[in-house]
């Protein structure tokens, strides 16, 4: 699924807050409203900052800041744990006129990974940092730094509480997926967030930020971080930024293949993606991504029961979408 394209409409901005098992009937009024209450202020920041002429990597960081900042999403404050209750963050940015990039994974004190990430593109040589290390570096460059435990919330914590449980054998008709690593418990919903932003001088730029999978183990890192799984941004062709199962995500790279298709075969950005996604599900993934090409065109398409998401137009018109409708 994916918003209505109006051929007279130029995106500007698109966001994701994750895509999963949402559905209405188990949402109650209060929290959809918190949730396209946050998912507009987090829209409305990156317009502001574009139509201000600000380019499209601080619309994206601006925008990103505001879903990190949230316990809604599975990114920065709101992010789920680990096995062993901690929590560990990725995250990664692109800069779509140069392909500089920059990613942290597996951080546990850094309030903001996505400015992490962006201090690693334009402060250091490299692309990826991880854990103490890229703490370390963020702390050098004067980031905001916060206790583990700015991280907590009672939720989240309930979340792990049951899939341990669950491995436990409380509740042995509980959905499982095994793996040669132990067991990956899918949460109800993946809360990774991102944004795509087009600026006044075509520059794309794409980010992604989250806390993982629930219960996940042995430092895994998924695609948000992943430069060309989970986020890629180009000017020649697309911005993209993805969430899911991010293992699928990797092994069919999907962020540049979708900037390949319709490089190498002409695919329009709504084609890319959802060819791109269909790999994903065939593989036995999903989860959904969002797409915002040269020409202000987008794409939200998702294979699961919903999916946080929002688009913002040249003009200012906001639309912020949840379910499968």
């Amino acid at each position: 699924m994916q918003l209505s394209i109006n051929a007279q409409e130029k995106y500007v901005l698109v966001i994701h807050g994750g895509a999963g098992t949402i559905l209405k009937s188990t949402m109650t009024p209060e929290k959809e409203r918190a949730y396209r209450e946050t998912l507009t202020k987090a829209l409305q920041t990156g317009y502001d900052v574009l139509k201000k002429r600000g380019d499209a990597l601080d619309a994206v960081e601006a925008t990103i800041h505001i879903l990190e900042d949230s316990p809604l999403f599975n990114a920065g404050k709101g992010a789920v744990f680990t096995h062993d209750g901690r929590n560990e963050l990725d995250a990664a940015i692109m800069d779509g006129k140069n392909l500089r990039a920059g990613a942290v994974a597996g951080v546990t004190t850094i309030r903001n990974p996505i400015s992490a990430a962006r201090a690693v593109m334009e402060k250091s040589e490299h692309v990826l940092l991880t854990g103490k290390g890229a703490e370390a570096f963020a702390g050098e460059v004067g980031l905001a730094l916060v206790d583990p435990s700015y991280f907590y919330t009672p939720e989240r914590w309930e979340g792990l509480q049951k899939v341990l449980q669950r491995e436990k054998g409380d509740n042995k008709q509980a959905a499982r997926r095994p793996t040669r690593l132990g067991t990956v418990n899918v949460d109800e919903k993946f809360g990774t967030v991102g944004c795509v932003a087009l600026d006044e001088e075509g520059n794309l730029a794409a980010g992604t930020s989250t806390g993982g999978m629930t219960n996940k183990r042995y430092g895994r890192v998924g695609d948000s971080p992943i430069i060309g799984a989970g986020t890629y941004a180009n000017n020649e062709s697309v911005a993209v930024s993805c969430t899911g199962w991010g293992e699928f995500y990797i092994r069919n790279v999907v962020a540049y293949d979708i900037a390949a298709l319709m490089t190498y075969k002409g695919l329009s950005v709504q084609d890319a993606a959802r060819e791109a996604l269909k790999k994903v599900e065939k593989a036995g993934g999903d989860g959904g991504l969002i797409a915002l090409d040269k020409d202000g065109h987008m794409s939200m398409p998702f294979n699961t029961a919903g999916m946080y998401r929002g688009s913002i137009t040249a003009d200012g018109k906001i639309e912020i979408k949840i379910y499968k409708d």
